[in-house]
Parts: C-alpha cells; sequence; structure tokens
C-alpha cells in the first residue's frame, strides 16, 4: 500500500535546500495516485465493518420479546474479523453447549442413620414403636419400627385442620363464620395450639366424616374417622405436604404452622431438640397411646419427623417420652 511518508521518495530523510527542483511537478503527478489510494483504504476499511456487523448478527441473534421462554445460555466461540484477511477467512463453527453433569447430594438417611434408630426401637421392644420421616424437599418417607396404622389420637387434628382449610380456599366455608362459641377460625387455634376436643368436633361436624375422608383419600391417605387410624408415614406425609406449601395456600400454611408453636404440651419432640432447631407439631395422647409429630427445621434443611408409641397404658407414658426423646436426639444430629 502506498503512503503519505515522503521518506519513501527520499530515503536518506533529509530536507535540505535545492535537494529537489521539479517537486512541485512531481506532486501533481503523484496527486491522482495519493487520492485513488485513499478511496481504495477508506473502501477496505468500510467494507471490513460491514463484514464484522454482518457476522455479529449472525453469531447472536437478537432475542425475541417472549417472557414466556428461558433462555439457556450455552458456549460460543465465534471472533469478529478485524482485518481484510481476516474478511477472506470461513467463519469457525460455535462451539456446542456444555450440559453440566449434577452431582448427586448426599443423603443422611445413611445405613449407619438407619441402624441407629433401628437399634433404639429394638432395644425398645416391649412397645410399640413406629418411626417415620420425610424430607420435605423430595417427599421419601423413611420408615422404621411398626409401619401400620395405630391409633391416631389428636395428631390427626391436623388432617382435620387441613380439611376445613381446604373447604375456605374452595368458597365452602369461613374462617370468620360462628362456631360455638367463637369463629371456625378460633376453633381450630384451640383445636391445634390446645388439643381441645370439642373445638375438634365442631371442625369435624363443618368438615364431615364423608367429607374428611374424602380429602385424605386426595392426598393418598386411607382415613376413616370412626376408626381414627393412621400409619406414622401417613402423618408426615401430611406434615410433609403442609410445609411445602402443597397443602394450603400461603397464609392458611403459616396460620396453621404457627398454631404448632408453644402449644400446650412440650415435653416430646420439642423438649429433646436442640438449640436452633425450629419445630412446629401435634402430640396425641390417648389410654396408651403416646405420639408426636413435628415439623424439624434448620437453615435450608426440613424434615416431617414422626414419632408413635403404644404402651400397656398411661403408667410407662414416662419411659415411652424418653423412647421419644432418644429417637428425637439421633435423628436430630443425623440429619442437621
Amino acid at each position: 500500500m502506498e503512503t503519505n511518508d515522503p521518506r519513501q521518495n527520499n530515503p536518506s530523510g533529509r530536507h535540505g535546500q535545492g535537494a529537489d527542483k521539479d517537486a512541485p511537478g512531481r506532486l501533481r503527478r503523484l496527486r491522482p495516485r495519493l487520492l485513488t489510494a485513499g478511496a481504495a483504504a477508506l473502501a477496505l476499511i468500510s467494507a471490513t465493518a460491514v463484514y464484522a456487523s454482518v457476522q455479529s448478527d449472525k453469531a447472536e441473534p437478537a432475542a425475541r420479546p417472549d417472557s414466556s421462554i428461558s433462555a439457556t445460555p450455552t458456549m460460543s466461540g465465534t471472533a469478529s474479523p478485524t482485518s481484510a484477511s481476516a474478511a477472506a477467512t470461513t467463519a469457525a463453527p460455535s462451539t456446542p453447549a456444555v450440559t453440566a453433569t449434577p452431582i448427586a447430594a448426599a443423603t443422611p438417611f445413611t445405613p449407619a442413620f438407619d441402624a441407629q434408630i433401628n437399634t433404639i426401637i429394638a432395644a425398645n421392644s416391649r412397645y410399640q414403636v413406629g418411626v417415620a420421616i420425610i424430607d420435605v424437599k423430595d417427599g421419601v418417607a423413611h420408615e422404621y419400627g411398626d409401619k401400620t396404622k395405630f391409633v391416631a389420637a389428636s395428631t390427626a387434628k391436623v388432617l382435620a385442620a387441613a380439611g376445613y382449610y381446604n373447604l375456605v380456599e374452595t368458597g365452602r366455608a369461613s374462617l370468620t363464620a360462628r362456631m360455638g362459641s367463637s369463629t371456625s377460625g378460633a376453633q381450630i387455634r384451640q383445636m391445634i395450639q390446645q388439643s381441645n376436643n370439642q373445638s375438634w368436633a365442631l371442625i369435624l361436624g363443618a368438615v364431615g366424616q364423608k367429607g374428611l375422608t374424602a380429602y385424605a383419600a386426595s392426598l393418598g391417605i386411607t382415613y376413616d374417622r370412626t376408626l381414627n387410624h393412621l400409619s406414622p408415614a401417613e402423618t408426615a406425609k401430611t406434615l410433609s405436604l403442609l410445609y411445602s406449601g402443597q397443602l394450603l395456600n400461603a397464609e392458611h400454611t403459616a396460620q396453621l404452622l404457627s398454631y404448632m408453636q408453644n402449644t400446650n404440651f412440650e415435653t416430646l419432640i420439642p423438649a429433646a431438640v436442640p438449640a436452633g432447631i425450629t419445630v412446629f407439631h401435634k402430640y396425641g395422647l390417648l389410654f396408651g397411646n403416646l405420639h408426636d409429630a413435628s415439623i424439624l427445621v434448620h437453615g435450608d434443611k426440613a424434615y416431617a419427623f414422626v414419632v408413635y408409641t403404644l404402651g400397656k397404658d398411661g403408667s410407662d407414658a414416662a419411659a415411652r417420652t424418653r423412647v421419644i426423646h432418644e429417637l428425637t436426639q439421633a435423628t436430630a444430629a443425623g440429619l442437621f
């Protein structure tokens, strides 16, 4: 390419007086060539810029204004040419998208953990003990000991409360409706927080025996109010669905969970949980049945943890309370 550097016509670089007498004429003859060279340079620069713009448009098409479509980022490696030689080169194909292989999180339900829970249950074989634990993130039930149905006692009140909230959410009932000496909302709170049996009877009357059976069936639970039988895993499922927001709307979920704190009987699971773990629970105490059904929460971990026990009568309640404490401590240590 020609340049405007005068040293190309005067290799010495000197500009002495009289060095070139014909300089004016030479300049007139050189001007057309300079103009031609300049025009060519401008054309080349313009062509390169246009090529770069076209390549950029091909490599990265504009996103469509559709908020319902989520873009998946991919890796691409198309470089923009910056010279005439690059403009003549065919663009390299894009690098294929790289899909990361997720690393499975380690489960806390190890053989050692299972063995510890089973050992505690085996050491107390004079009682009928059933344990169910569900990680609310996956909904999988881990069962230990007796997996059959027990008389659920007052732990079934959570299912009854959910049944009534379901009527409210489907427009068939109201929490402000008059019920007994107060409102239905107040009766639910008394039923859960104070384990009031009169409140339970009123809520059951509103939901109806067939209505509650049908509601339980919609959750995959077989329940007959006249028997009041539930397995530890069925109760754990109800609690897992509740905490994960799959049972009720956000407002009713928060309300029901708040009633499951600071209850009138905190001596079972809550008494054995280490500091820093939040507990929501509903106990059950009826003749030889001593149960506690809870949700244990710490950080981003949450588990439905249910212990059902059946003894001879209430005379061994203190001993079974110790069993529940042992199971709670082992569970908390293994899961958190």
